[in-house]
C-alpha cells in the first residue's frame, strides 16, 4: 500500500483567560480554548488524522493530557513530533484538508498564516494544506459560542526514506 487516508476531529470549550490559538496563530478574541496544551483544535485534528491514517492510535495515546511535559506546549511542536513518528514508519503527508467550526471570531484574516505554519512543520508546499472556516448557523455547542471544533483529513504517502515527504519545491 502506498497511500492511506485519515480523519481527525477535536472540540474544546471557550473560556476566559486563555489565548485563542488556531493553526499556530494567536487569533484576536476575548476568549481562548481550554486545554492542557495550547488547545489548538485545528492542529489536534490534523495530528489525529495523521496518526489514524498510519494506524498509530490517537493524539491522547502519544501526548496524554495528564502528562506535565505537555502542559502549555505548542501544538505545532506536537505536530512536528507526530510527523517524525510517521517518518520513522516511512509515511509522509501528501496533503491535508481541514475545517474550523466556530461562530466567532471571523477567521479569514488568519487562514493563510495557519496554512503556512502547518506546511512549514509538515515540510510540504502550502498548496497542499487547506484550512477553511464555517459556522453552524447558531446551532449546537459551536453555534452558541461555547466551543470551537475542527475536522481534518490527510492523505499519507509511503516514502522511500525517513525525512521530508515533499518531492516538489515549496
Amino acid at each position: 500500500m502506498t497511500s492511506r487516508v485519515g480523519i481527525g476531529y477535536d472540540l474544546h470549550r471557550l473560556v476566559e483567560g486563555r489565548a485563542l490559538i488556531l493553526g499556530g496563530v494567536t487569533v484576536k478574541y476575548h476568549l481562548g480554548l481550554e486545554g492542557h496544551s495550547d488547545a489548538d483544535v485545528l492542529v489536534h485534528a490534523l495530528i489525529d488524522a495523521m496518526l489514524g491514517a498510519a494506524a498509530l492510535r490517537d493524539i491522547g495515546a502519544h501526548f496524554p493530557p495528564d502528562d506535565e511535559q505537555y502542559l502549555g506546549i505548542s501544538s505545532l511542536e506536537l505536530l512536528k513530533r507526530a510527523k517524525d513518528m510517521l517518518g520513522r514508519k516511512r509515511w509522509g503527508v501528501l496533503n491535508a484538508d481541514s475545517v474550523i467550526i466556530a461562530e466567532e471570531p471571523k477567521l479569514t484574516p488568519y487562514i493563510d498564516r495557519m496554512r503556512e505554519n502547518i506546511a512549514n512543520v509538515l515540510d510540504i508546499p502550502v498548496s497542499r494544506v487547506s484550512v477553511k472556516a464555517t459556522t453552524t448557523e447558531g446551532l449546537g455547542v459551536c453555534g452558541r459560542g461555547e466551543g470551537i471544533a475542527a475536522q481534518a483529513v490527510v492523505l499519507l504517502e509511503k516514502i522511500s526514506h525517513p525525512g521530508p515527504a515533499s518531492h516538489e519545491a515549496k
